[in-house]
């Protein structure tokens, strides 16, 4: 989250860099959740000019109000189609008049193999699966080497899964494992051209994916050890609570409630002020925008946090 000043209370505090003048390409939009618009949004705050794209037209009516936010042009790409990587990126610098940096932040696997065990997965499916989440990063930077002669940078999206195992995480781990070694190939044969490729692990993300998946190993959890569950939210920042869902907010007469209340984030910490900001800094009070959660209190910060 951004800091926000006291005084001025609406006023972000400057982006720690610029991204000024620069042009780039963020593959993988799904939803608000998404890895890619999280980075696409940074990006457009940070002042770069970007092309976004996603995986089908399903995915473009989900997501083309985030890309108008952003005020970038929102692309079609499915990966696996013959051409489309090429004819995306062409179109992208052609567009912009340049590329300097692409984010590939695409990953697929076929729900029973991701939750099976590694050793009963589909042949099938672990072919899509390498093909979708990491050899299309070696394709991207085949179709982006000649279109960036001064060099710049790839960056795609890796995860603990690759280093050890992890439940629930099936034959992803292996794929995630094969693309971080892919990548320090790609940057050892694109470094002498100046294109920096790198893979980042941002942890657990509560993407369109997991969205059923916490709420239901949570009602199993009620279910087996009854009414003790408590959620409290905060940052670790901070010495202060933000939000809690009470034990009691839980049910919903007598019976444990559904998935929209036990994934909230239940009802602010007394005390303290949470409310939604915009990339200007202004709270947002239209139901339905779409902005930052914020918030501030005696016991969290005087200012927005």
């Amino acid at each position: 989250m951004a800091a926000y000043d006291a005084a001025t209370m609406h006023t972000p505090t400057p982006p720690l860099f610029s991204l000024h003048g620069k042009r780039g390409l963020v593959l993988g939009l799904a939803d608000a959740n998404s890895i890619a618009y999280g980075c696409a949004r940074v990006a457009r705050a940070a002042g770069a000019q970007l092309v976004l794209s996603c995986v089908n037209d399903k995915a473009r009516a989900a997501v083309q109000p985030l890309a108008d936010q952003l005020e970038s042009p929102l692309v079609v790409c499915n990966v696996e189609a013959e051409g489309a990587l090429d004819t995306l990126v062409q179109n992208a610098h052609a567009q912009m008049g340049g590329l300097d940096f692409v984010v590939h932040s695409i990953a697929w696997a076929p729900l029973a193999d991701l939750h099976g065990r590694v050793v009963d997965s589909s042949t099938e499916g672990f072919a899509r699966a390498m093909e979708i989440s990491c050899h299309s990063f070696a394709r991207l930077a085949r179709s982006c080497e000649p279109l960036m002669p001064e060099g710049g940078s790839l960056i795609t999206m890796s995860y603990l899964g690759s280093q050890q195992a992890v439940e629930h995480y099936g034959m992803m781990g292996p794929v995630k494992a094969a693309l971080e070694s892919l990548v320090r190939y790609m940057a050892l044969e694109l470094g002498p051209r100046k294109i920096r490729v790198y893979a980042v692990s941002p942890g657990p993300v509560a993407s369109a994916l997991l969205a059923d998946w916490p709420a239901d190993k949570l009602a199993e959890a009620i279910e087996v050890f009854g009414p003790v569950m408590l959620q409290i939210y905060g940052q670790a920042e901070v010495p202060g609570a933000i939000s809690v869902l009470r034990i009691e907010d839980h049910f919903i007469d007598g019976q444990v409630a559904p998935r929209q209340r036990l994934l909230s984030a239940g009802r602010r910490f007394p005390f303290t002020r949470v409310a939604i900001m915009g990339d200007d800094g202004q709270v947002l009070t239209k139901p339905g925008a779409v902005g930052e959660i914020v918030a501030h209190g005696d016991i969290v910060t005087t200012g927005f946090l």
